[in-house]
């Protein structure tokens, strides 16, 4: 899967999705609930760093496949809203099949 432009922003989107719903749903409840705060500490910075690189992944699919702005902005907006990087993955797999496998050496 990492073989292919989408197949790197699906595998960068799904660690950061990960991270996001675990810094939502496990980190900040043992945090305010518990009073566990190192959870938050520790997600909060490998959250913050996949992140950054799913937005240079975006950054770099948007380069190389030529998307538009639309997908581009659509792909942002999935990386702040829970389980929205599950989505767009779902989205890529059925708009974008020839970018699913290795292409074949010519």
């Amino acid at each position: 899967m990492l073989n292919t432009t989408i197949g790197k922003l699906r595998v960068t989107g799904f660690l950061e999705g990960l991270s996001f719903l675990f810094l939502l749903f496990i980190s900040m409840p043992l945090k305010y609930i518990w009073d566990i705060p190192e959870f938050v500490t520790y997600n909060g910075m490998i959250h913050g760093a996949l992140f950054v690189l799913y937005v240079l992944v975006v950054g770099y699919v948007t380069y190389q496949v030529r998307w538009s702005k639309k997908w581009m902005i659509g792909a942002l907006a999935a990386s702040v809203i829970p389980f929205g990087n599950f989505v767009l993955d779902h989205k890529l797999k059925g708009r974008f099949p020839e970018h699913q496998t290795e292409r074949a050496a010519g």
